[in-house]
């Protein structure tokens, strides 16, 4: 075998490789609006999507390495030295990205099956936590989308937005509520998401404003108000955190100082902090309502 026979080899192989590193990066099942036995019935469906596409991956995975070793052998057989060197550095690298593909999708795996699990045990007790959250469709002015349903097993913190509002802009300008909070519980399997309603919000300058203020999360693009009139959003800022059920647990405001102003002799309490410490230690949240403050959400005209 010539050394332009074994570089052709290798290229077919980075080829197929690639081929591979995109199925495994593909989107996972989404599902539909639980709700009861139903809802029950779609995360197991989801779970066993989950085991399929974990299956299949295991099957390409032994498909390719198989090649890569087959080519490998010859590279050897014929001591083209280079060739067998760049063929064992991807099935290094082929090994380390399957195993780090498949952990995730068990990691997710076993959130649904948990979030399942919990959902049939508490039926009760979540009925009477508070309202469950829509199912919506979330897409990000960076072009990410979230359907609230895969969120689940996970808690989920939901502010409204708007960088025109001074009480919205005091907690990025003046004070980085939001961002510290966001940060403080990123590793705790808390996600966080900005919504703007504003019905004439430009894109730019909410891609503008993540990257000024560093923002650990992206900003939902709801022009529209469908997702912020689902939930009754009154205000910027607006603050839902929805439990592992999917549950709201929380709503209104951040906190009981709007631009910094604490009434006389009270404590100033972040109630959104407050649910999400008590929630993570396994305790009933003590306020679970608030009014909002702050400028109304400008949603376009019905």
């Amino acid at each position: 075998m010539t050394w332009k026979r074994n570089s052709i080899l290798v290229a077919s192989a980075v080829l197929f490789l690639a081929s591979i590193s995109a199925a495994q990066g593909g989107s996972q099942p989404a599902g539909q609006d639980p709700a009861g036995q139903r809802a029950a019935m779609q995360q197991q469906q989801r779970v066993q999507a989950l085991q399929q596409q974990i299956d299949e991956l295991k099957t390409q995975q032994d498909s390719l390495i198989a090649q890569l070793q087959g080519i490998h052998a010859t590279a050897v057989k014929e001591k083209a030295t280079e060739t067998a060197g760049k063929v064992e550095k991807l099935i290094a690298a082929q090994q380390e990205t399957f195993r780090t593909r498949v952990a995730q999708l068990k990691q997710q795996q076993q959130r649904m099956a948990e979030a399942t699990r919990q959902r049939a045990e508490r039926p009760e007790r979540a009925a009477r936590r508070g309202r469950r959250a829509p199912d919506v469709e979330l897409k990000s002015f960076d072009g990410r989308t979230y359907k609230l349903s895969d969120l689940e097993g996970r808690i989920v913190v939901l502010e409204w937005f708007n960088m025109e509002c001074p009480f919205s802009l005091y907690h990025y300008a003046t004070k980085p509520t939001m961002v510290q909070l966001a940060n403080k519980y990123k590793d705790k399997e808390v996600v966080w998401l900005a919504v703007n309603s504003t019905n004439h919000t430009k894109p730019e300058a909410n891609l503008a404003f993540i990257k000024e203020h560093k923002l650990p999360f992206p900003i939902i693009d709801d022009r529209s108000g469908q997702i912020g009139r689902a939930f009754g959003a009154r205000t910027t800022p607006h603050m839902f955190v929805i439990d592992r059920d999917g549950v709201i647990v929380y709503q209104g405001a951040i906190d009981n100082a709007p631009m910094g102003k604490v009434e006389a002799n009270v404590a100033n309490v972040n109630h959104v902090d407050q649910a999400l410490s008590q929630l993570l230690a396994g305790q009933p949240v003590s306020t679970t309502t608030t009014p909002p403050y702050g400028c109304s959400v400008k949603y376009p005209s019905p």
